[in-house]
């Protein structure tokens, strides 16, 4: 009796093994719509952002990407980070413009079906700000972060 709720054990297991690994699949849809997208992209990582969305990780013209698809195989959105001689002047105008004195932390571009707008994390003292200005320096979207002194974390003023 024990010999046989053993076996029945690791059979179990090896199932649910399987079962889990064949839900990380990506599936051919969204390898196509990337394949077509990327041809030139190297060392790609699949993870499986929700339940209706993958995202690639992935090297391109020397640069880091991540690219996200719908299960279906639809684009939804590429992002990858920029240094900031690379931000257009009309951006770099609107950031000493209306964020003077503000440090940028990091920058990225954003690009969906809707357009690109550059992404900025701004630093201020114990003030940060993530901005999203289009191509021709209009902010298009703001939000405020606070630091957590203690660990250096941070969080969203907008919780």
């Amino acid at each position: 009796m024990k010999n046989l709720f053993l076996m029945f054990a690791v059979v179990a297991m090896f199932s649910l093994n399987a079962c889990a690994q064949k839900s990380k699949e990506v599936p051919a849809k969204v390898k196509t719509s990337f394949n077509q997208k990327f041809p030139d992209a190297t060392r790609i990582k699949w993870d499986k952002e929700n339940a209706k969305e993958w995202e690639a990780e992935f090297k391109m013209n020397g640069k880091e990407y991540s690219a996200n698809f719908s299960t279906e195989g639809t684009w939804k959105e590429t992002e990858y980070e920029i240094e900031n001689p690379e931000i257009p002047s009309n951006v770099k105008n609107t950031l000493d413009t209306e964020f003077a004195g503000y440090k940028i932390e990091e920058a990225e571009v954003s690009e969906t079906v809707e357009g690109k707008v550059f992404e900025i994390q701004l630093e201020k003292g114990d003030k940060e700000i993530e901005v999203a200005i289009s191509p021709d320096g209009k902010i298009v979207k703001k939000e405020a972060k606070k630091k957590n002194k203690e660990e250096g974390d941070e969080e969203n003023d907008n919780d």
